[in-house]
C-alpha cells in the first residue's frame, strides 16, 4: 500500500465511509476527522452515492511545510477523531478550495494563512470533544452575540435548558461563568479594536457590548492592570 507524500486532512460532512486507521478499517460518519502525516499508509472506502462520485460528502487537503511540521509536533495527533461540525471550519476549508481553483497571484500566500487558521480551529474543535455539545453550543452563542447585550435566558433558551441548569453546567464544564466568559470575549474584542482602529474608546466600548464606558473602564483595568488610555498609549 503506498504511503502519503504529505500531510492529509479529511473531514466527513455527509454519508458514510471506511478508512484504514492503525491497520484496521473504521467506520466514518459526519464529523469524522482524519489526520495523517507523511509516510503513513492511507486507504479510503466510500459508501453509497459517494462511491460513484455523484455526492460530495467530505473536505480534504494535502499540505506540507515548516509551519505544519511545528503544528503537528505540538501534541500527539490521533489519526481519527470525531468533532462537532463547525461552520467556521467548513468556511475556511471552502475558502482554501476556492483559492486553489482561482490561483490569483496572492492565492498561495492567502492559503498559507487560511491553513494556519484551519489548523488552530481544528485544535479547538478537538479540545472540545471532551465537553458536552451543549457547552459548545453555549460558547458559540456567546461568541457570536458578545458584541451586543444578551441575557442568561437567551443562552439557556438557545440550548433548550432552564437558566439555572445552563448556568450550572457551563460553570461545571468550563470552570468559569457565562457572564465572565462573555466579558473576556468583549475585552479581547476591545483590545483588537484599540490596536488596529482609531475609534474613540467610548465607541469601542459600545461596539464590544459594554453598556457604559465606566463599566468597560473598570473591567479593563481589572483584567489588564492598566486603564484603556494607558494600554493604548
Amino acid at each position: 500500500m503506498p504511503s502519503l507524500p504529505s500531510y492529509l486532512f479529511r473531514l466527513q460532512i455527509e454519508g458514510q465511509g471506511h478508512a484504514l486507521v492503525n491497520d484496521a478499517f473504521i467506520d466514518l460518519s459526519p464529523g469524522s476527522l482524519l489526520l495523517f502525516q507523511p509516510g503513513e499508509p492511507y486507504e479510503l472506502l466510500l459508501d453509497g452515492a459517494e462511491a460513484t462520485g455523484s455526492d460530495s460528502a467530505d473536505y480534504y487537503l494535502y499540505c506540507s511545510g515548516a509551519w505544519i511540521d511545528l503544528w503537528w509536533k505540538k501534541t500527539k495527533r490521533q489519526q481519527h477523531i470525531h468533532i462537532n461540525l463547525d461552520d467556521r471550519i467548513i468556511t475556511l476549508w471552502r475558502q482554501m478550495a476556492f483559492e486553489t481553483r482561482i490561483m490569483t497571484p496572492d492565492s498561495h500566500e492567502l492559503n498559507s494563512y487560511l491553513l494556519q487558521a484551519l489548523c488552530l480551529c481544528l485544535d479547538r474543535a478537538i479540545a472540545e470533544t471532551d465537553e458536552p455539545f451543549t457547552i459548545t453550543q453555549m460558547k458559540r452563542y456567546i461568541e457570536e452575540h458578545a458584541s451586543a447585550p444578551f441575557k442568561l435566558e437567551d443562552v439557556a433558551k438557545h440550548v433548550g435548558l432552564s437558566v439555572s441548569r445552563a448556568v450550572h453546567l457551563f460553570r461545571e464544564w468550563s470552570g468559569t461563568t457565562i457572564v465572565r466568559y462573555a466579558l473576556d470575549i468583549r475585552l479581547s474584542m476591545a483590545v483588537e479594536r484599540m490596536k488596529h482602529t482609531p475609534l474613540k474608546l467610548e465607541q469601542i466600548a459600545l461596539d464590544c457590548g459594554f453598556n457604559s464606558y465606566p463599566y468597560f473602564h473598570r473591567a479593563f483595568k481589572e483584567k489588564y492592570g492598566l486603564t484603556p488610555n494607558l494600554y493604548r498609549g
